[in-house]
């Protein structure tokens, strides 16, 4: 389980709009990552258009955001295209990276256990540490916790 202070895991993957995105490329920038369940459900939709509302404020606190979930990058395009999203979204279609930030976990939906993306923000500072862990997320009002965080930095 990953813990503040601790290097964020690198990656590189596809990215909507086509290409890649590499974590450690985004320094000397704060990364905010949000990890999420599935694109086009309401808790995620709201969430990617709440950080996507506040793009400008963390470009201010010199701080990219971008969001991961298993969908393809193709699934990112029209869910990005949409919601008018203009955040980066990544695809973890493998769900490697998922596992090595510890949010690839067991859920229980009205009884039933299943395997799933568990909604998780990190902050990642500029040298590429984890500043801070917001685990299993409720969306209204996160945007605006994660950046007053980012502005801390």
């Amino acid at each position: 389980m990953l813990e503040t202070g601790q290097p964020a895991p690198d990656f590189t993957l596809p990215r909507d709009g086509g290409g890649t995105l590499t974590l450690s490329e985004q320094q000397p920038k704060a990364v905010v990552l949000f990890f999420y369940p599935k694109d086009d459900t309401p808790g995620c939709t709201k969430e990617a258009i709440a950080f996507t509302g506040l793009e400008s404020a963390f470009a201010e606190a010199n701080t990219t955001i971008i969001g991961i979930s298993k969908d393809t990058a193709a699934k990112h395009d029209k869910f990005a295209a949409k919601h008018a999203l203009s955040v980066a979204l990544v695809s973890d279609a493998e769900g490697d990276t998922c596992e090595r930030y510890g949010t690839w976990v067991e859920k229980n939906m009205y009884g039933r256990k299943f395997m799933g993306i568990e909604r998780t923000t990190f902050l990642i500072d500029g040298e590429g540490k984890i500043a801070q862990i917001w685990r299993k997320v409720k969306v209204p009002g996160h945007a605006d916790d994660v950046l007053e965080a980012a502005r801390a930095l």
